[in-house]
């Protein structure tokens, strides 16, 4: 077999993405497993050899979806409390990574897994590449992080992963920073509507949308006081509530607020219509990473007012508005829906950015050869990696 038909096989390790992979019919669905099933779906088209492994939502133990091989864990409620971190989820994960004998294996989002991928990797020599999703994985207070235990396997993982991949330059600076880690900065993909396919926004349109979890760190709470304040415009609540006091304070409150629409958790196959329906994304976030909803927003040319700005991007490019203060939002909606001239350019500005950095065809060659480079780092120290003959595209 020639060494051009030769390519790596990948192991992808997302607990929750089962729900995106199989159609957003279960399951959680959120940005890390939106971007994980975009990276196994687009490295299966370019003919490697893909598992990616998520807790058992029904089925058979392993199927095979759009090319790309699933390998299913335990259940995620299965176990005993207090036993079922080392087993079955544990014992389960290490039968996963040996089933999928990968030349290579990915994680996105710090967690408690990052530790126990870079424990089995390095025991096995196999190369581990991990990237971050959130600014809370290069904080050293780790808030994300609920116990002790999970910030100590956490730590060892990111410490002794082959290749970390951060989103933006503010993560690889902090990471360096805060934990000695060195990260190579890839932006993150998003497979937005062709040109072909691409329509202006409606001038006129007088929506906001919020998208996303709705619980404390995202203070969905400044985006009703937005609309509180701003009782000519309608706003748009979209995401999933939870069981908790917060969530369900919040929905009981949007519900009482006569401008804002609750709509709950909606298909992925509904987003696009979301977007083009409105006139701006608004982001309420404390901290984030590199939000998704940011990537789909300007690929439909939606400006963004938020209070949280990675890399200075917005502001530095002019995709939207930065604000700390709700009035500060209200008066940026004022202003660009009054003065259609300059909302329009606003919309192209976005468009046109979202085409030069975020696309699949911008960002993805970058990751493949961040996992090829991984392979082949291991490959010079004496480490043959299984490869597999590509698949016909």
């Amino acid at each position: 077999m020639s060494a051009a038909l030769r390519k790596p096989s990948i192991c992808i390790v997302s607990h929750n993405a089962y729900g995106v992979l199989s159609g957003g019919k279960s399951g959680f669905i959120g940005g890390v497993e939106w971007q994980t099933t975009l990276t196994a779906r687009w490295f299966a088209a370019n003919g490697y050899p893909v598992t990616i492994v998520t807790w058992n939502e029904g089925g058979p133990a392993e199927e095979t979806i759009d090319e790309v091989r699933v390998i299913k864990l335990c259940r995620q409620d299965a176990g005993v409390p207090g036993l079922r971190f080392f087993h079955p989820k544990w014992t389960s994960l290490l039968g996963a990574l040996r089933t999928a004998d990968a030349a290579v294996y990915y994680q996105n989002c710090g967690e408690c897994v990052t530790g126990q991928m870079a424990l089995w990797c390095n025991r096995n020599r196999r190369p581990f590449v991990f990237s971050l999703a959130s600014n809370a994985d290069c904080d050293p207070r780790l808030p994300e992080l609920n116990s002790t235990r999970e910030k100590l396997l956490y730590k060892f993982g990111l410490r002794r992963a082959d290749k970390v991949i951060a989103q933006t330059f503010t993560q690889q600076a902090q990471l360096e920073k805060h934990f000695g880690v060195k990260a190579e900065v890839i932006p993150m993909p998003c497979p937005g509507p062709p040109n072909e396919e691409f329509q202006p926004l409606d001038r006129t349109s007088r929506r906001v949308l919020w998208m996303g979890r709705v619980c404390a760190v995202k203070r969905p709470n400044l985006f009703l006081d937005l609309a509180e304040q701003c009782p000519e415009m309608v706003f748009d609540l979209v995401g999933p509530f939870f069981d908790d006091s917060f969530s369900q304070a919040v929905r009981k409150r949007a519900e009482r607020i006569r401008n804002v629409v609750v709509h709950g958790q909606v298909a992925k196959d509904r987003v696009g219509e979301f977007y083009r329906r409105a006139a701006f994304l608004c982001c309420t976030s404390d901290y984030e990473g590199f939000p998704n909803t940011f990537l789909e927003a300007w690929s439909y040319g939606l400006p963004i007012v938020s209070t949280f700005d990675p890399d200075n991007v917005i502001a530095t490019h002019q995709l939207g508005f930065v604000g700390k203060e709700v009035s500060d939002l209200r008066k940026t909606l004022v202003d660009l829906t009054t003065r259609q001239n300059l909302y329009a350019e606003s919309s192209r500005r976005v468009r046109a950015y979202y085409e030069a950095n975020h696309t699949m065809a911008a960002v993805m060659p970058r990751m493949e050869q961040a996992m090829i480079a991984a392979v082949s780092s291991f490959a010079r120290t004496g480490f043959q990696a299984p490869l597999r003959k590509a698949s016909a595209i």
